[in-house]
C-alpha cells in the first residue's frame, strides 16, 4: 500500500505507527509544515503555510475556519503537484483533522481512503467551555464561538471515509451522526520504557539529586496553565509542604499557552499563579524543571511517590497514562477524560477538580503513607499494560485498522 500521513507537527500521534507500517513493507510518505523541525525515519515532504492576518470584523465566527481552510488549500495544492508532476496516488491518507490539512484531499485523490485523526470536537456546553468560571465565565457568546470552531472538524470527518479517536470520551464529543464513523484506539504507551525503577534519580535545578523512595510529589504538563489545573495544584501546595516538611515537589512544563488564553499582559500562567502563593511556599523545595527531554521525564515519573494530574473536560494527556505505566500513584481530577481510565480506590485516587483543600489532604496522605497505596500503584501499571501497551495492544490494533482500508484482493 501507499500510505500518506499528514500532520503539521509530524510525527505527532503517528510517531510509532508510520515507521511500523514502513517496516511492514508499505510505501509510507509524510507531509508536514515547513516550520516543523521534528525528525522521522519516514520520508517527509514539507509545505509552506503562512497564516494571513484575519479581520475579525469581516470574518466574525468564521475566522477560525478561514485560517484552517487556508491551510487546507495549501496542502491540497501541494498534493496536486505530487499527483500531476510525480504521479503519486496514495491508497490511504491518514491525517490529523485539527488544522484543516485534510479538508480538500478527496478532491485531489478521490479513490484514496481518507482517515482523519479526530482528537476533539469543540462544543458549546459539556466540555471545556465554561467549565472553569474563574477563567471562562459561562456565556452564550462563548457557546457560539466554540461551536463555530468546530466547523472545520465536522467538514473534515464528513468528507473522510472514517475517523479515529484515542479515547472513548474524546470520541463522545462528536455529534452522534459523526461519532458512528469513529474507531477508538489509543496511541499507546511504551510500558517497557515507562516502568518502575527503584534505582532512578533526577537532578533538579541547583544540583540536588532526588531518588526513588524519597518523598517526591510531581506535576507534569506541556505548559503550566489552567486547562491542566496548574492553578489548583499550586494553591494546594502550601498546606502540603507545611504538613510534609521533607517533601520535594517537581514541576515540569513550559510557560507558554497550549490551550485557552494567556493572562492579560503576560506570556504565560507560571508566574501569575506562582505569585499568588509565593509567600506561603518554601521555594527551595519546589523545583520548576521547564520542558525536559523524554529520558528525564521518565526518571521523574520513576522517582515520584505521588503524581497529580488535573484537566478540564478536554483531551487526555499522554503523561497521565505514562505515569500509571511507571507505577505512579496518580491522583487525578474527577473529570470525564480522567475517569475513563482512573478508578478511585482501585488504580488511583480522584479529587474534585476545584477542591483545593481536598487536593492538599489527598496528596499529603499519598506522600505520608506509601505502603498503604502500593496496591494502587501496581494496579495502575497492570491496567496500563493490559489496555494501553504500545507494542502488544495499541500499535497492532492501529496497524490492522489502517491496513483494513487497503485495496481488497480476492478471486
Amino acid at each position: 500500500m501507499k500510505i500518506l500521513f499528514i500532520h503539521q507537527n509530524f510525527p505527532g500521534q503517528f510517531l510509532h505507527l508510520a515507521p511500523e507500517l514502513a517496516r511492514r513493507g508499505h510505501d509510507v510518505l509524510a507531509l508536514t509544515d515547513a516550520g516543523n523541525n521534528r525528525q522521522s525515519t519516514v520520508k517527509t515532504l514539507r509545505y509552506k503555510f503562512e497564516a494571513q492576518k484575519i479581520d475579525p470584523v469581516q470574518t466574525r465566527l468564521g475566522r477560525n475556519f478561514t485560517t484552517m481552510s487556508d491551510r487546507g488549500v495549501i496542502v491540497a495544492r501541494t498534493a496536486l503537484q505530487l499527483r500531476d508532476k510525480e504521479g503519486y496516488v496514495p491508497d490511504v491518507i491518514f491525517g490529523h483533522s485539527g488544522w484543516g490539512e485534510t479538508l480538500f484531499l478527496k478532491e485531489v485523490w478521490p479513490t484514496a481512503k481518507l482517515i482523519v485523526y479526530a482528537e476533539f470536537y469543540y462544543k458549546g456546553t459539556g466540555a471545556d467551555v465554561g467549565f472553569d468560571p474563574e477563567f471562562s465565565p459561562p456565556s452564550f457568546d462563548q457557546v457560539m464561538i466554540a461551536q463555530g470552531r468546530a466547523a472545520h472538524l465536522g467538514q473534515a470527518l464528513i468528507h473522510a471515509d472514517a475517523g479515529l479517536s484515542p479515547t472513548a470520551w474524546q470520541a463522545s464529543t462528536y455529534p452522534p451522526s459523526l461519532r458512528k464513523m469513529l474507531e477508538v484506539i489509543h496511541d499507546g504507551v511504551d510500558t517497557a520504557v515507562m516502568s518502575p525503577n527503584p534505582a532512578a534519580s533526577v537532578t533538579v535545578p541547583g544540583g540536588r539529586v532526588l531518588k526513588a523512595g524519597e518523598e517526591i510529589l510531581t506535576f507534569v504538563n506541556r505548559n503550566l496553565e489552567p486547562y491542566r489545573g496548574y492553578h489548583i495544584f499550586m494553591r494546594a501546595l502550601p498546606e502540603i509542604l507545611a504538613a510534609r516538611p521533607n517533601a520535594q515537589v517537581v514541576i515540569v512544563g513550559g510557560d507558554e499557552v497550549s490551550y485557552g488564553s494567556a493572562p492579560k499582559g503576560e506570556k504565560g500562567w507560571k508566574e501569575k499563579i506562582r505569585s499568588e502563593v509565593r509567600d506561603r511556599l518554601d521555594l527551595n523545595r519546589v523545583h520548576f524543571m521547564g520542558k525536559v527531554p523524554y529520558a528525564t521525564f521518565v526518571s521523574i515519573m520513576q522517582v515520584s511517590r505521588a503524581h497529580a494530574y488535573l484537566t478540564y473536560p478536554f483531551v487526555l494527556s499522554w503523561s497521565m497514562l505514562e505515569a500509571m505505566a511507571a507505577g505512579c500513584l496518580v491522583v487525578g481530577s474527577r473529570t470525564a477524560p480522567v475517569q475513563e481510565v482512573l478508578v478511585h480506590g482501585e488504580n488511583g485516587l480522584l479529587v474534585d477538580f476545584f477542591d483545593v483543600k481536598g487536593w492538599s489532604q489527598t496528596l499529603t496522605e499519598a506522600l505520608a503513607q506509601p505502603e498503604r497505596f502500593a496496591p494502587l500503584r501496581q494496579a495502575a501499571r497492570d491496567m496500563a499494560i493490559a489496555n494501553y501497551d504500545l507494542r502488544s495492544v495499541c500499535l497492532p490494533r492501529m496497524v490492522r485498522y489502517v491496513e483494513g482500508f487497503g485495496p481488497k484482493t480476492g478471486a
